[in-house]
């Protein structure tokens, strides 16, 4: 026995596999067990910059290029 797909059967299977894709990464991304890795993950773009307690160097606002 032959089964021939067609197109429109091929593009049904890709979009059912997609929403299952959406739907599976929507419950990770929601899940309450996963609140502290990302809370950590959110302040990551602010990890190389110096925190507030330690002296900082005074650098000039202005340029003193002529």
């Amino acid at each position: 026995m032959v089964i021939e797909m067609s197109t429109g059967l091929i593009r049904g299977l890709g979009t059912v596999v997609v929403f299952v894709a959406f739907v599976g990464l929507t419950l990770w991304v929601f899940n309450g067990k996963r609140q502290p890795e990302f809370a950590e993950a959110r302040l990551l773009p602010f990890a190389d910059e110096p925190q507030p307690d330690t002296p900082q160097e005074s650098a000039p606002t202005r340029s003193t290029r002529p």
